[in-house]
């Protein structure tokens, strides 16, 4: 099952780094670049095909994203067709096009989610006052202290608790402060699995000994819209846009008070969001999931608006730059920092990828 989840994962991922590329590659062609190749997944090649507008359409063996590439990929090159013969707006369109359309997907997958129950994760998350309705969960165990009351009794991670000691429980501070009342004692906790329930006695501990029945609860609320969805998933995709920009400036601000390592803790890669978070979205089902792919495809987004050279917002800064000081962008010059951009990020991606595997380990 786990492998399952992982190539869930990973196809999810490749597909979101393929529709950035798609996005340049839309762009390309609107503004008279030439599109010589369009490659889902990296190099060695495993099946290629010419289209009828010429573009070569390459499906690669390793599964890590995809590339597009274009005639005269650099700023000097000025051949009819060549991205460097663009002008400064086109190739700003054309840099810019992959972030836009991963921004958009998740606003797509947002506004979807919107209908069918979107998980109200940020305060003040956006609603439309008089179609939006809030609906509330079952409490649900998180994740279980081992030898304690509830890991004791065979209770698993996602049993929904239905009642506590004869009584219906419909928050998690609710169900604390029963507990607290029980502490000690047996008590008949009903919950469902698997779409039906059953019950379980547990002798419930103190509170500073792995908590009262050795349990973490959450209670997930979803936001449901009719009409008004489109506006409630566009709007989420802004707020959380924000967020996501919020928590990158306090990771580089951590990076210069407590160093790299320190921040590579709380960051997770490719192998990380693989190995541990889609298959966690995956058990938790078609929800979880496209609302984990729209907050990758945000993430995706705002990453590549960021100056870095090697990213696309670090190409369009450096291409800037030169030109606002009227200065020749050489190949030769270009090549030079986007390799610098390039293995500082490999830097980074590193120090990242041990940490995702010691935690995986």
């Amino acid at each position: 099952m786990i492998i399952f989840e992982i190539i869930i994962g990973l196809m999810l991922l490749v597909a979101l780094v393929a529709v950035h590329e798609l996005g340049h590659a839309i762009a390309a062609s609107k503004n008279d670049v030439v599109v010589k190749e369009f490659g889902i997944g990296m190099p060695p090649m495993a099946v290629k095909k010419k289209l009828k507008n010429g573009v070569l359409l390459s499906l690669n063996w390793l599964p890590l994203g995809g590339f597009v590439k274009l005639q005269g990929e650099y700023d000097e090159a000025d051949k009819k067709g060549d991205y460097g013969a663009a002008t400064f707006w086109q190739k700003t369109k054309i840099l810019l096009a992959g972030i836009v359309t991963n921004w958009l997907v998740a606003a797509v997958l947002l506004s979807i989610l919107a209908v069918t129950g979107m998980p109200k994760v940020i305060p003040n998350q956006a609603s439309m006052v008089g179609d939006t309705t809030i609906v509330s969960q079952p409490i649900e165990i998180a994740y279980l202290t081992k030898n304690f009351a509830a890991d004791k009794a065979g209770m698993k991670v996602g049993d929904k608790i239905i009642q506590f000691d004869g009584q219906s429980v419909s928050t998690v501070s609710g169900m604390v402060e029963l507990s607290k009342q029980k502490i000690g004692q047996e008590v008949v906790v009903v919950y469902e699995r698997n779409g039906s329930q059953q019950s379980v006695k547990l002798t419930l501990g103190q509170e500073s000994a792995g908590g009262i029945i050795g349990a973490g609860l959450v209670q997930t609320d979803f936001i449901k819209s009719t009409w008004s969805a489109p506006f409630v998933g566009f709007a989420t995709a802004a707020q959380f846009t924000w967020v996501t920009i919020q928590g990158l400036g306090n990771l580089i601000g951590s990076i210069f008070t407590s160093g790299i390592q320190s921040a590579g803790d709380s960051l997770t890669g490719p192998i990380g969001i693989v190995g541990t978070i889609f298959p966690s979205a995956v058990r938790g089902g078609i929800t979880q999931v496209l609302f984990l792919t729209a907050i990758i495809s945000l993430s995706l987004a705002v990453m590549n608006v960021l100056p870095i050279p090697a990213l696309d917002g670090g190409r369009w800064s450096t291409m800037a730059v030169f030109k606002l000081f009227k200065k020749k962008l050489t190949k030769e010059r270009e090549e030079k920092i986007q390799a610098i951009g390039f293995y500082s990020l490999m830097a980074l991606m590193l120090v990242i990828s041990i940490n995702d595997v010691i935690k995986l380990l």
